[in-house]
């Protein structure tokens, strides 16, 4: 009689997922315009229930303008059966330091300093991205494979 590992497919719990998204910097956002959807990696920072980044002004932004409903994803891979994911659904907000400095805004330089210490001053490694941002993390689902699962028949 052989025995076979089958990987295990979980849900993550929501801890589990906050976790994931705290420990990472790199993901993607995903958004749409009518029959057209575009995806995009950027480097972020959660605060929650923020997830903050920075981009240049372009096609991410006017498109988010007319629809602020995106996804998020971010995700540790290990092996083919060994992965855990975090796909977060919310608005999508650019925040300006010219109206007033908001609240928003400068929690999101902060956070984003935390991961990119030299963003927005004289060493800024990528001072084009000057557009702060937030996805609000109104919805967080986690997903998990592992294949380190007991063996069956």
């Amino acid at each position: 009689m052989s025995t076979r590992t089958r990987p295990v497919m979980r849900v993550l719990t929501h801890e589990e997922a906050e976790a994931l998204l705290s420990r990472n910097r790199i993901g993607r956002i995903a958004f749409s315009l009518h029959d057209h959807v575009d995806i995009e990696p950027v480097t972020y920072a959660y605060d929650a229930p923020w997830i903050f980044g920075r981009t240049s002004i372009g096609t991410k932004l006017l498109t988010l303008a007319h629809n602020r409903w995106c996804a998020f994803e971010t995700d540790e891979v290990e092996g083919l059966y060994d992965w855990q994911s975090v796909v977060v659904k919310g608005p999508f907000e650019a925040f300006n330091s010219e109206l007033g400095a908001s609240d928003k805004y400068e929690r999101g330089v902060e956070a984003i300093r935390g991961v990119i210490p030299d963003a927005f001053g004289n060493n800024d490694p990528t001072p084009e991205r000057s557009v702060v941002f937030g996805v609000h993390a109104s919805a967080i689902e986690g997903r998990a494979s592992s294949s380190k699962a007991s063996a069956r028949g």
